[in-house]
């Protein structure tokens, strides 16, 4: 997809989500062949900019609209992303089985919550409703999770 049409759905997107006008977003394509993320979004609350990247040379994702949905997401769930993880850091040690359990727990469950809503609203008011199932091809199947491990029985 063309820098025209990514900027033309950014702003879609940053109106339908109500992010614009109370934040400035500014899109980034990243060229680096090496950058492993199809997309990310870094934040600056104090002033209320973000900046959303999105690969352009080997996105892993192939609906680009669903990469753009999904990072605004995590703008918007920010504040509670930033309560949880204070939360965490003031109750355990850093570095410790503890604090990597609720860390990975919390990021874990954060990802999901930001798919969910993401395909919620792009079936609902997306121009591409077709999902992005680009993840899964890098995934082992259900079968080769289990290989090697032994019979419990």
């Amino acid at each position: 997809m063309d820098r025209e049409n990514l900027e033309r759905l950014m702003a879609r997107w940053c109106g339908k989500l109500r992010v614009t006008p109370a934040w400035d977003v500014k899109l980034e394509l990243v060229e680096d062949p090496d950058w492993p993320k199809t997309g990310d979004i870094k934040i600056d609350c104090d002033d209320k900019k973000a900046v959303l990247m999105l690969n352009a040379r080997n996105p892993k994702q192939e609906n680009m609209e669903e990469v753009i949905v999904h990072e605004l997401m995590h703008l918007k769930l920010y504040p509670l992303d930033q309560v949880t993880e204070s939360l965490i850091i003031c109750q355990f040690e850093e570095g410790t089985p503890a604090s990597d359990f609720a860390y990975r727990q919390f990021f874990g469950a954060l990802e999901q919550t930001v798919e969910e809503l993401t395909k919620c609203f792009l079936l609902e008011f997306g121009e591409d409703r077709e999902l992005s199932f680009g993840r899964c091809r890098l995934g082992k199947s259900f079968d080769e999770l289990y290989e090697g491990l032994r019979n419990l029985e």
